[in-house]
C-alpha cells in the first residue's frame, strides 16, 4: 500500500496520517501513524516527503499499477517455469522459511505439494503446521540435511544472504537455491 492509497482510506474513516516509517526488515512495507482528523498531532515532515516521493514515482497514477500488475504476473510465469521445468526432470525442491509473504506467493502462483515436498522454519511455533491453502508442511531447518534436495526454494527472499549462509551445507551434496523474486533464478 502506498501512503496516498492510506491516506485516503485512513480520511474516509474520519483519520489523519500524522507520521510514516518505512521499515527496512520488511521491503516496501510503511508503517503508518494515525490519529483522528480533529486530533492536535503535527504532521512529521516524513509524510510530505513520502507523498512527493510516490507522486515523482507516479503512484497517483494507473500506468504505474498497470506495469506493476504485469510484472507480478511475469514474476509467476518465471518461477513456475522453472519450478515445472525442474520437476520433469525429476529434481526435488523444498522451501525455506513460511513467512506470510511466502504463503500469499504460493497461493497465487498455486504452488502446493506437487512443487515442494516441505518448508523449513527457525520458529518452533511453526514447526508441525502447514502453510495455509497450499497445505505444505513445516518442519525444522535440519529436515533439509535429512532429506538432501537438490533445490531450496528461499521464502523470504529479502534474507536470502542471511538463509544462503546458514545453509551453505547443502553445496556438500550439491544442492542449489532458488530466489523466487524479483526474478526467478537459480543460485549456489
Amino acid at each position: 500500500m502506498s501512503l496516498i492509497a492510506g491516506a485516503r482510506i485512513f480520511a474516509k474513516a474520519g483519520l489523519r496520517v500524522f507520521d510514516v516509517e518505512l521499515p527496512e526488515t520488511h521491503g516496501g512495507s510503511i508503517r503508518f501513524f494515525v490519529c483522528h482528523q480533529e486530533a492536535s498531532h503535527p504532521e512529521n515532515v516524513n509524510v510530505a516527503r513520502l507523498l512527493a516521493d510516490e507522486r515523482a514515482y507516479g503512484l497517483d497514477k494507473d500506468a504505474v499499477y498497470d506495469n506493476w500488475n504485469e510484472s507480478v504476473k511475469e514474476t509467476k510465469r518465471d518461477l513456475l517455469d522453472l519450478l515445472v521445468g525442474l520437476k520433469r526432470n525429476g529434481k526435488s525442491i523444498v522451501g525455506y522459511g513460511a513467512p506470510a509473504k511466502a504463503v500469499t506467493l504460493l497461493n497465487y502462483c498455486g504452488i502446493a505439494r506437487d512443487f515442494l515436498d516441505f518448508t523449513v522454519d527457525r520458529a518452533s511455533s511453526k514447526q508441525g503446521r502447514y502453510l495455509p491453502g497450499v497445505r505444505i508442511p513445516i518442519f525444522a531447518p535440519e529436515s533439509i540435511f535429512e532429506a538432501k534436495p537438490d533445490f531450496v526454494l528461499i521464502l523470504p527472499w529479502n534474507l536470502k544472504a542471511e538463509i544462503k549462509s546458514q545453509m551453505r551445507g547443502i553445496k556438500s551434496w550439491g544442492g542449489r537455491f532458488i530466489v523466487p523474486v524479483p526474478k526467478a533464478t537459480i543460485e549456489d
